[in-house]
């Protein structure tokens, strides 16, 4: 594409219309995307688990691995299409219309809020005392991105969706894992915070794993010819790096990421954070 033709993606989609992309691929999102493991789940969650809360939960990925976890789950998506999946795919969940600033539930009436693959697109100013809110006291506020590992030398993810504007990374808005990290604003209002890594492999066969690499943002919103070279020269260097192959093992990581909601009106212990394995 000639560069006076060439479409920024940055230029026509905001940071806040970036993040309601997804909808229009909801069944794609679904049907693709990794679910957190088993562990990282069991890690982020607090001993008492009678209401948990997954907010931006998308199409449900995380929110039916809490299912079996928790006596009530309550997920919480702002996207219309992306909420009709989660609900059509996640029987016994109350669903409701919402989002991590904005969250409709009363006080203290949560147990652990969590949170996958979304932080990042949320306004923590806002955010934050929203769930810190909703919370019960020494609730659990959760964070967990799940992606492949960035260190994996033949997944050269960023050569192959060429044509899609490198410049204008905002955090988490792209294909880049970008260092996910988490910053609290003023008043303290959250202790006892701890972070870790889990990894794993998830098998996928071409196919598949050409569709996942194309669920996020930054190739959603781009143009269906820059989509679809994208789509074409990764597959062709999958086949030829594993010919034959019926399924591939992509090396996954989970960074997590919790803490603890400090007593209304009263002073918490310092909080703690652990190094990432």
């Amino acid at each position: 594409m000639p560069p006076a033709a060439r479409v920024s993606v940055t230029a026509v989609y905001s940071r806040a219309e970036r993040s309601m992309s997804f909808g229009a691929i909801a069944g794609d999102y679904d049907r693709v995307r990794p679910g957190p493991p088993s562990a990282a789940v069991d890690w982020l969650l607090p001993a008492r688990r009678d209401v948990v809360v997954d907010v931006a939960a998308g199409t449900g990925l995380l929110t039916r691995a809490l299912a079996g976890r928790a006596r009530h789950v309550i997920a919480v998506e702002p996207d219309d299409r992306m909420r009709a999946v989660l609900t059509a795919r996640s029987p016994g969940v109350e669903v409701l219309a919402g989002r991590g600033e904005e969250i409709p539930l009363p006080d203290a009436a949560a147990d652990a809020v969590l949170i996958s693959s979304a932080w990042h697109w949320m306004d923590p100013d806002r955010a934050v005392p929203e769930i810190g809110r909703v919370l019960r006291d020494r609730g659990r506020l959760g964070i967990i991105w799940t992606g492949r590992d960035p260190a994996t030398p033949w997944l050269r993810v960023n050569e192959w969706f060429l044509g899609i504007d490198q410049g204008n990374v905002a955090a988490g808005a792209g294909l880049h894992w970008n260092g996910r990290q988490v910053s609290l604003p003023e008043p303290v209002m959250f202790d006892n915070i701890e972070t870790t890594t889990f990894r794993f492999i998830r098998r996928m066969n071409v196919p598949d794993l050409v569709d996942w690499l194309s669920t996020y943002s930054r190739v959603i919103t781009a143009s269906d010819e820059v989509q679809a070279a994208g789509r074409a020269r990764a597959a062709d260097a999958l086949a030829g790096q594993f010919p034959a192959a019926a399924e591939i093992d992509v090396p996954m990581l989970s960074l997590c990421w919790r803490a603890d909601r400090l007593p209304r009106g009263g002073a918490g212990r310092p909080g703690r954070r652990a190094r990432p394995d």
